[in-house]
């Protein structure tokens, strides 16, 4: 088995993450993750345990994930406690959620089952055979590099003419997207009531329904999401004159938002800095209540080139420039599938049993939130040198994938420290040396 050297601080996150799984089974977690990080070619489990050099041993790694499947909740809650002092929160933590598909072939995958496709691309293919996953990120702003989405926990949907084809030992039940939307958000106020931060939350217009704003209000979260153009919004009640039988009214007359859109009074502009940019945005704001929320909320309209759009806050007290930046900062969960998809390889595991396609795809958020933590104090200048790309913008931030490559090098480096100590090298040796280390890409 290959001793590959980590960073003494990755290596003991690594430890930690591992306390939670069997005392026979925890120390097989820094050998796949180690795997995964110097694996060539297709990202398959069969490539993660041969650059790790498991050999013989290999069967026993695929029954560890499926048993790492079933505990995915306690890692992931490991991993959110070791973000906390990497990343130093202020008063207010934004998180996110979503999901997305990964492709799977072949009839006896359990779980997979035909799913609209959200980028059908050149060949419009409208649907996909295979997974999807409903994530939970935590989006982090970077003091340099803007926002930085932190991939946690994620559930498996299956459809529900498709649980009836999962063995029951499986134990899994049919859920929606929005109750596991609603699960991510209790799981996820449980373990930041004693940090003692307001938790925000944003998702797209298709997690607004009522199961997830109920869930919310409960743990005290606060969503940001998008409005349909035709939703029932409501103004705000005034109170009576005089308090008679019954209970006073929770909402009160009904709003056009498309009369509020195309009405030319009422605009204001202001700058704002969204995708790490100062932008000048034209929008209305209001106070109306909402029915699924429960009650009162805060709506901003926001004109575009082509139309408006229309957000709401379940914090009537929130400002615009807050929710507009938590829209904005959704775009890094959309960037997070791109990277663990195209960087690590998520969905290239064809495993067949329900359990180990939900640890591997895991692995692939926890290695990628390690290597983003990793990387989160480091200069520029120790991620990516751009010396040899002068084509290259060279006040572009490090991708994912130059912050992969330089904790690669740095893997190596330690790897060759720990063998100079042994021997001391020739100077044609460390300059080769030096020369293979700039081409780990």
């Amino acid at each position: 088995m290959a001793a590959w050297n980590l960073p003494a601080e990755v290596a003991s996150w690594v430890a930690l993450l591992a306390e939670p799984l069997h005392a026979r089974l925890a120390g097989r977690l820094l050998t796949v993750l180690v795997g995964m990080l110097f694996a060539r070619g297709r990202r398959t489990v069969t490539s993660w345990l041969r650059a790790a050099s498991v050999g013989d041993e290999f069967p026993s790694y695929y029954y560890f994930l499926g048993s790492l499947g079933r505990k995915v909740d306690l890692v992931a809650g490991v991993l959110l406690r070791l973000a906390v002092p990497v990343v130093a929160p202020g008063e207010r933590v934004l998180f996110g959620i979503d999901d997305t598909p990964t492709k799977r072939y072949g009839p006896h995958v359990q779980g997979a089952g035909i799913h609209h496709n959200p980028t059908p691309g050149p060949a419009d293919q409208k649907f996909l055979y295979g997974h999807v996953w409903v994530t939970l990120s935590w989006l982090v702003r970077h003091p340099l590099w803007h926002c930085i989405g932190l991939p946690l926990r994620a559930f498996l949907y299956v459809r529900q003419k498709d649980i009836t084809n999962l063995p029951r030992r499986t134990k899994v039940k049919f859920r929606t997207k929005l109750e596991m939307a609603a699960e991510l958000i209790e799981w996820l106020a449980e373990r930041l009531r004693l940090l003692g931060k307001i938790v925000w939350v944003v998702a797209d217009g298709a997690y607004a329904k009522r199961p997830v704003l109920k869930q919310a209000k409960q743990s005290g979260v606060v969503v940001v999401s998008r409005l349909r153009k035709d939703a029932r919004v409501c103004g705000v009640p005034k109170p009576p004159k005089r308090r008679g039988p019954g209970r006073p009214r929770t909402y009160g007359p009904r709003i056009s938002l498309a009369k509020r859109g195309a009405h030319p009074k009422g605009w204001q502009t202001s700058d704002l800095v969204l995708y790490g940019q100062t932008v000048t945005k034209t929008f209305k704001t209001f106070l109306a209540t909402y029915a699924p929320a429960g009650g009162l909320i805060k709506v901003v309209i926001v004109k575009e080139d082509d139309g408006w759009v229309a957000f709401f806050c379940t914090n009537p007290n929130a400002t615009v420039a807050q929710i507009l930046e938590a829209v904005a900062d959704r775009a890094a969960v959309e960037q997070n599938y791109h990277d663990i998809k195209e960087v690590h390889g998520a969905g290239q595991q064809q495993l067949r049993t329900y359990w180990a396609n939900v640890a591997a795809f895991h692995l692939n958020l926890w290695l990628f939130t390690l290597i983003e933590l990793w990387a989160w104090a480091r200069p520029k200048a120790e991620l990516c040198d751009r010396s040899q790309s002068p084509w290259d913008d060279p006040e572009r931030r490090p991708s994912h994938a130059d912050r992969r490559n330089a904790l690669r090098r740095s893997c190596l480096q330690l790897q060759f420290l720990a063998a100079q100590l042994r021997q001391r090298l020739s100077r044609k040796f460390t300059a080769l040396f030096t020369g293979l280390l700039r081409m780990v890409g």
